[in-house]
């Protein structure tokens, strides 16, 4: 028999004074409560209460324990309540990942405004380009762009995003515009050179299924930024991501080449892992962050 509804039974019918009066709560027979006490005097080895047709006595171990049992329910119901307000209100300490460029200029700024609406929520943020292991090292919440997500965790679209070649007007006259994938030998391609990064190719789809172009140039790095720096410098071509070139792209700065070649989905996604109760801390923040990245011209401002 439960522990717990033994218990529930044994400070009901103290409260309520008989049994037929605590089983209407309870919402069962008098009989049945009186099995749980029964029960619970049996397992615990002591008479908790004398019981007769009129009157209701405590034990002196009865009345010990029924303050324990109090105070049992008592932080039960707590507990209940702090899950349940957890649901719906944003509490505790958020722990972000995002990559290093996209979550200095399009992550981080955003926290002030979100910690304002939920003041109960510390936020802490870990920007990098490397590939963080989120439940290994402890992360809440991680910001993605493109690649292929873990099945064990769940991944949320925040924004539209495209992985394209780019360079600068200037550097397009001098060198001529790569046509093929093929073209991309002939061209100073500025690539990102952390472990496990573009040193291993740029990615791109050719007839349905996905190809890796490998590629050299003169310049690489493993700053996301200062490749964007070189490409509108003219130095050479970068493969980026729409959300970090759509002001240059509307002014004309950079242009876009091999287009029909650029993988179709490298979205800007939120990423955790599945679990049944989702916190509110977690829910808000994704939901903060696509409010943001919905508004006209968003990522067409000059940053």
């Amino acid at each position: 028999m439960d522990k717990f509804k033994q218990i529930e039974a044994f400070v009901a019918v103290v409260e309520k004074g008989s049994l037929a009066a605590a089983a209407l709560v309870q919402n069962i027979t008098p009989v049945m409560l009186g099995r749980r006490i029964d029960a619970l005097e049996k397992r615990l080895g002591v008479k908790l209460m004398h019981r007769t047709t009129r009157h209701l006595t405590l034990t002196e171990q009865g009345n010990v324990f029924l303050d324990d049992c109090r105070k049992l329910l008592s932080d039960f119901d707590i507990a209940e309540r702090n899950i349940a307000e957890g649901r719906h209100k944003a509490t505790g300490h958020l722990i972000v990942s995002a990559p290093a460029s996209f979550g200095r200029q399009h992550v981080a700024p955003h926290a002030p405004a979100f910690l304002k609406k939920n003041p109960d929520v510390q936020l802490s943020f870990n920007l990098t380009d490397q590939v963080i292991d989120l439940v290994r090292q402890g992360y809440d919440l991680g910001i993605r762009i493109g690649g292929v997500i873990d099945p064990s965790f769940v991944a949320v679209r925040l924004a539209k995003n495209r992985r394209v070649v780019c360079g600068t007007p200037d550097y397009f006259d001098r060198m001529g515009i790569p046509r093929t994938l093929d073209d991309l030998a002939h061209h100073n391609c500025l690539a990102f050179n952390l472990q496990g990064g573009q040193q291993r190719g740029w990615y791109f789809q050719q007839g349905g299924k996905p190809v890796t172009v490998k590629v050299q140039g003169n310049l690489d790095c493993n700053d996301g930024e200062l490749l964007h720096r070189w490409a509108c410098e003219g130095l050479g071509l970068a493969w980026r991501s729409t959300w970090e070139i759509q002001s240059q792209l509307a002014e004309g700065s950079l242009i876009t080449v091999l287009d029909d070649f650029a993988l179709p989905d490298y979205d800007i996604m939120a990423v955790y892992l599945q679990q049944r109760h989702l916190p509110a801390k977690i829910r808000f923040f994704i939901d903060e962050l696509k409010a943001v990245y919905a508004q006209p011209g968003y990522w067409t401002r000059t940053k």
